[in-house]
């Protein structure tokens, strides 16, 4: 009878496990970014609307205009970044496992930066306006 050796095995399922977590963390960071965006957009909607109901109990009938509204934009952005950055996790998750199978993992931090700053501009532009609407 052939045994096998389960430490080998072991060792060498644990890269897998490490690449599938690593692939779990980078969705859970896009369902959040979608999950923000959505809230944004939403949020945004709502604060047109009240401010249009509060109009109309002022005794004003005219719709509201010259407020420049961001929030729609801004969500469907974030939405859209999320996606890209989930289809982005898949490709570096199958890559890593094709390294991973042949025995010659190369590592890259292109991901991780292109991320990085992405987030880096979202947050920068998010201050910005938050900056121009206080003043």
């Amino acid at each position: 009878m052939i045994q096998k050796d389960k430490t080998n095995e072991y060792t060498r399922a644990q890269p897998h496990m490490a690449n599938e977590r690593t692939f779990l963390a980078w969705i859970r960071t896009s369902i959040a970014i979608m999950g923000f965006g959505f809230v944004v957009e939403k949020f945004g909607l709502f604060m047109m609307k009240f401010t249009e109901l509060l109009t109309q109990l002022g005794g004003k009938r005219e719709k509201v205009e010259g407020v420049q509204h961001y929030s729609s934009s801004t969500g469907i952005f974030l939405i859209a970044i999320g996606a890209v950055i989930t289809l982005v996790a898949f490709v570096k998750y199958v890559n890593t496992e094709r390294q991973i199978k042949n025995e010659i993992y190369l590592r890259s931090i292109f991901v991780d930066f292109m991320l990085t700053i992405v987030i880096i501009v979202i947050a920068i532009l998010f201050t910005i306006h938050l900056f121009e609407s206080k003043v």
